[in-house]
């Protein structure tokens, strides 16, 4: 590499020879990042969501290319985030994209030692049946007094952070109907 090359390709020599002497824009970048263009320059379309870990309720641009998610950045037009996210919400294009999200259900029976593929419908079934059993076998209808509690210690609810408010308060309405008492949140503990 000749000197004269070395020496124009130096970002100190480019700051104060060129139109940028704070070195702030174009003297700073190298060759490569010049040539770079962002993700979504190539998108698509662009859907607008919500970001699913919390309930702040910060909007998201969701940048599509070939029906595949390819990115997702803060939208700058919301009134709550003004384009900014936090951490979880800034990757949250893992949600969708990660190799490690499951495709399928698996279901791994008692006492078995591998996973199951088994259909959507099934599972939700099962999950049915399952929740009612729960309910009818710890249903309370009296105490040991005769007070009526018409309530279930069969079943209970933990909430994650990644719940909006709308659907915590589903859940809550729903276990509440069934009877449960026990009705967490992860924000609360």
């Amino acid at each position: 590499m000749a000197v004269r090359t070395w020496i124009e390709s130096w970002p100190v020599y480019r700051q104060l020879r060129g139109s940028d002497p704070l070195g702030r824009g174009r003297a700073a970048q190298s060759a490569r990042s010049r040539g770079l263009e962002p993700r979504t320059e190539t998108a698509d379309r662009v859907a607008h969501s919500v970001c699913p870990y919390c309930a702040v309720g910060c909007a998201q641009q969701v940048y599509v290319k070939d029906g595949k998610v390819i990115q997702i950045e803060g939208d700058p037009d919301s009134p709550i985030s003004r384009g900014r996210l936090c951490p979880k919400g800034s990757a949250s294009t893992q949600l969708v994209t990660g190799p490690q999200r499951e495709q399928k259900v698996l279901y791994r029976a008692p006492y078995a030692t591998e996973w199951t593929e088994v259909e959507l419908h099934r599972a939700m079934q099962m999950v049915a049946d399952r929740f009612l059993e729960a309910r009818r076998k710890g249903w309370q209808d009296v105490d040991a007094k005769g007070r009526q509690l018409r309530r279930t210690m069969g079943i209970a609810s933990l909430g994650g952070a990644t719940l909006d408010n709308e659907e915590n308060y589903l859940i809550k309405k729903l276990f509440t109907a069934a009877g449960a008492i026990q009705i967490e949140n992860q924000a609360r503990i």
